[in-house]
């Protein structure tokens, strides 16, 4: 008996039609998503590919976002997959109803269903007609997708591949109540969290008497090392919860590893080795005849979201309902309820924009506070929202990575053999790890619960590993991930995971490479580099940018940096124009990118755009600073971004294959454009800076020591 073929997107593990949609008696059309809005526009894209396949106005289709109550559960959005997931599985979900209600519509109008029409949900046939909402019923979509009905081709699409307005964008831009933070519930409450001062610390003495006195306070909430205050306003809240930190005493501090760089105290723990990509030819390694190496690193990188974590919960009569910008309010739940020992059934959560994510960083954190602040008020929403200095201080943080790089050439400028070694902690300690709780109120309450088994996302996409295995074609190459399990700063998810450092040592070797051989940096990944999509994007880049005619000055000059993401993601190709006259500053970006089928082409390149100026924030700006005993990194000053006067001017050409199935695109430029800039700020300063970031200290200090 044959395994039928897996269900394509999240179908797989939510096959049921009416858990994606649901047709309305008014018309209207309501679609479910288990991802959430985090900026990419994915509700919009969403809502194109439903007018698509139901042939139904954009304006009458009202899209869901994620709910642990109702919808499909798909995990966490993150990986750039939520057009691979959910947009896919919603594609078919709709395409299957569509051949449903045509059936039904054809019964109806006594004709054959190659004779009907849809317009705007209404099918004709026969000289009658007969809308959507005549033919539902409850039981309709009460079953599970088979996915036999064919999609829309790309020459059928009214919607699909055509710009349209995003709804959530005017509140934002305009400052209107958008995000969880203006979030306003009858009868609310606001909470603070005093945490400890370092990782390890733990309350040992707690005089909270003079902070229950103090105005608006209406409880004081300790659990173990768990403390925390709720007021009856926000800055009540605040003033009571740094009278209670003065009055907390905390013992039991173990020192950070400060007397070391990142990178000197990754290499020097035991790590786990796998070698992920192995291939050799004797003949052709003969021909080696000059050999290079390199190692490059990447810092500690917060995710320094433009506003603090923030959520609300509301207790009672034993159960919760939360609201989170969270990006997986489903694996969220089920790692809250195991912190509060609850039944699973017993907490709803449903998601709420945030202003800023990238990855894992506090949001799922304050959910749980806020749940454990909330049992002081029951019947009352309490919303806690971190400091600054909570933020910088306790979120997950990129984790730190030293890439070692080895590769001979040949005397015709061909690279023959290619070794890459990756040195990094874990990138997932997301909510629902192994064997704990990834939620920090978690290990320090009287009963704590133990920290997740940290570990990396397999091959593919990878965690610390993704896009280690170079996409270009070389005849011996050896690629191994030495995984160090324990970080000693709290590290996770940060946009790319991997994929920054890892692309950025590729890219700028690969430049490296191009010089040691004589060769153009386009002109040699082109030659090394088999697959006709990859070539495409370099191609129109070098194009685009005008690479074979530019002519760089004392002070600036052109770098370029490509990927696949993932190896199986959008390709990408990176141009960037640095300055370097006062400090390293990206004043151009282009970028092609080939995402397969484009759902919504403002989307993508709004993503790409987004991509490259967060990239470049990174890779110049960022990184995480630390004494023996605490995080010094806790606020702007001490953890700069890029501004919006230092943002550069950014051009995206769209590579469309209409025919392809479509991937995200959001995390794709965060890797070619790290190397952009280094190879750009190696061409124009004659020396090559390897460590990010690439700051001014460290322009001068390559500039001197060549």
């Amino acid at each position: 008996m044959s395994t039928p073929p897996k269900l394509p997107g999240s179908l797989a593990g939510n096959p049921r039609l009416s858990d994606w949609l649901q047709i309305n008696r008014d018309g209207t059309i309501t679609a479910r998503t288990g991802k959430v809005e985090i900026g990419q526009g994915i509700l919009t894209a969403i809502r194109q590919v439903v007018a698509d396949e139901l042939d139904i106005s954009p304006q009458r289709i009202h899209v869901m976002t994620a709910a642990t109550d109702h919808g499909p559960d798909e995990g966490i959005t993150s990986g750039s997959r939520s057009i691979e997931e959910s947009a896919v599985a919603l594609r078919y979900v709709c395409a299957e109803a569509r051949e449903i209600l045509l059936q039904r519509a054809a019964a109806k109008l006594g004709v054959s269903i190659e004779k009907v029409t849809v317009t705007d949900g209404v099918v004709s046939g026969g000289g009658n007609s007969v809308a959507y909402a005549e033919l539902v019923d409850d039981r309709m979509l009460e079953r599970d997708a088979t996915a036999q009905a064919v999609p829309k081709s790309a020459a059928e699409h009214t919607y699909i591949g055509k710009p349209v307005r995003r709804d959530d964008l005017p509140a934002k831009l305009i400052g209107a109540a958008a995000y969880i933070q203006d979030l306003d519930l009858p009868g609310m409450l606001y909470g603070r969290v005093v945490r400890p001062p370092t990782y390890s610390a733990r309350l040992v003495a707690l005089d909270d008497a003079e902070v229950k006195a103090m105005p608006g306070v209406v409880a004081v909430i300790r659990d173990g090392s768990f403390l925390g205050v709720i007021a009856a306003r926000e800055e009540q809240a605040i003033r009571a919860a740094r009278r209670l930190a003065h009055s907390a005493q905390w013992g039991n501090s173990a020192a950070l590893p400060a007397d070391m760089t990142p990178g000197e105290y990754l290499l020097s723990q035991p790590a786990k080795t796998d070698v992920i990509s192995e291939k050799s030819d004797a003949a052709s390694l003969q021909k080696s005849c000059t050999t290079l190496t390199a190692t490059y690193t990447r810092p500690y990188i917060a995710h320094a979201s433009m506003a603090p974590s923030c959520a609300i919960a509301r207790f009672e009569n034993g159960s919760y309902r939360v609201w989170t910008h969270s990006q997986g309010i489903h694996p969220l739940r089920r790692d809250m309820a195991k912190a509060l020992r609850i039944p699973l059934e017993a907490l709803i959560i449903s998601h709420a924009d945030g202003a800023g994510c990238y990855g894992h960083n506090g949001a799922d954190d304050v959910a749980l506070d806020a749940a454990l602040l909330a049992l002081g008020a029951p019947g009352r929403p309490v919303q806690v929202q971190w400091m600054r200095e909570d933020e910088f201080a306790w979120e997950p943080y990129g984790p730190a990575m030293v890439v070692k790089t080895s590769a001979a050439l040949a005397k015709d400028g061909s690279i023959v053999d290619w070794q890459l070694d990756v040195w990094s902690y874990p990138h997932s300690t997301r909510p629902e790890g192994k064997n704990g709780v990834n939620l920090i109120a978690a290990w320090h309450l009287a009963e704590p619960h133990p920290p997740g088994i940290p570990g990396n996302p397999p091959l593919p996409p990878g965690g610390s590993h993704r896009n280690a295995v170079p996409l270009y074609d070389f005849p011996n190459q050896r690629v191994a991930n030495h995984l160090v399990t324990h970080s000693p700063l709290r590290a996770s998810a940060l946009r790319g995971l991997g994929a920054h450092a890892n692309v950025f040592a590729i890219e700028s070797f690969m430049d490296e490479l191009a010089h040691a051989a004589g060769a153009d940096p386009v002109e040699f990944r082109l030659r090394h580099l088999k697959d006709a999509r990859g070539k495409k994007v370099i191609e129109t880049v070098a194009e685009k940018c005008g690479w074979k005619n530019y002519a760089p000055s004392d002070t600036r000059a052109l770098g370029i940096g490509f990927a696949r993401y993932k190896n199986l993601g959008c390709y990408l190709a990176v141009v960037t124009e640095v300055d370097v006259e006062s400090e390293p500053r990206v004043t151009r970006a282009w970028a092609a990118v080939d995402v397969g089928l484009v759902v919504n082409p403002d989307g993508v390149i709004n993503q790409i755009e987004g991509g490259i100026i967060q990239a470049a924030s990174m890779t110049l700006k960022e990184q995480v600073t630390f004494d023996r005993d605490a995080i010094t990194s806790r606020s702007w000053d001490s953890y700069p971004v890029m501004k919006f006067s230092e943002a550069p001017l950014v051009e995206v050409t769209l590579v469309n294959r209409p025919d392809l199935p479509p991937v995200g695109s959001g995390e794709g430029a965060t890797g070619p454009t790290a190397a952009a800039i280094a190879n750009a700020v190696a061409t124009a300063i004659g020396a090559r800076v390897r460590d990010m970031p690439i700051s001014r200290e460290r322009v001068i200090a390559a500039v001197t020591q060549e």
